[in-house]
């Protein structure tokens, strides 16, 4: 990586993060030495952008900071292109066009030559037949999820038997072509996935939970790591 890269990248790096970040952490983050991550924060400060630091703490950038406009190179153009295609033909409609318009707004930030390379892209995402639907509302299951919102359902097993679930919405998996939606199962008192496709009498419950130690997404990722390490 070259240095220009390196320097904005650490800049997103440290917006990203709500806690203050070590040059250690920097350092090995970006395969560099722990002295070229001091000279890079110098030289970040230097130019006018807004980093704290303090000796055994560590870095942070003060969020009010705007950034220039982004610039991308060739791959990591192609990159965002293959995934608002993916998103297009293996979601919904609501969650394609959302995907569509961010990507006219980061057309719209692209400079004449990255406009070109536009049309240069061969990497393509194309409709499959092997697409299997569902019956419940895509966007309408992430928005449930954002707002931590208790939702009831049938849910079909493989064995054709149907049982009455009330989950914690926790996230959306795609396991080509089957999603899964995971989440916190108050019948079986742990995480479970559930096949989209087999889901059916959806119901939005009205109340909301919040996080507990145990049952929140962290915790379900931390599990589905010890098991198989697919997430």
């Amino acid at each position: 990586m070259r240095k220009a890269e390196r320097l904005n990248a650490i800049v997103h790096h440290l917006r990203r993060m709500h806690h203050a970040v070590t040059a250690e952490t920097l350092a090995q983050a970006f395969e560099v030495s722990p002295r070229t991550i001091y000279r890079d924060i110098q030289d970040l400060v230097d130019s006018g952008i807004p980093i704290s630091g303090e000796a055994g703490v560590g870095y942070m950038i003060d969020k009010q900071y705007h950034l220039p406009p982004i610039m991308f190179d060739a791959d990591e153009i192609e990159a965002i292109a293959l995934g608002i295609g993916m998103v297009s033909n293996w979601t919904d409609d609501a969650f394609a066009r959302k995907a569509k318009s961010a990507y006219q707004k980061i057309q719209a930030t692209l400079t004449a030559p990255m406009i070109h390379e536009l049309t240069q892209i061969s990497t393509f995402s194309a409709p499959s037949h092997y697409k299997i639907p569902w019956e419940v509302n895509f966007t309408q299951v992430r928005e449930c999820i954002r707002r931590k919102q208790f939702v009831s359902f049938q849910y079909r097993d493989l064995n054709e038997q149907v049982t009455e679930r009330t989950i914690r919405p926790l996230a959306l998996i795609s396991f080509s072509p089957v999603w899964l939606l995971a989440g916190w199962c108050e019948l079986r008192q742990d995480f479970r996935n559930f096949r989209l496709d087999r889901i059916a009498a959806f119901t939005i419950g009205q109340q909301r939970f919040r996080d507990e130690k145990g049952k929140s997404l962290a915790d379900y990722l931390k599990a589905q790591q010890a098991c198989d390490g697919s997430l």
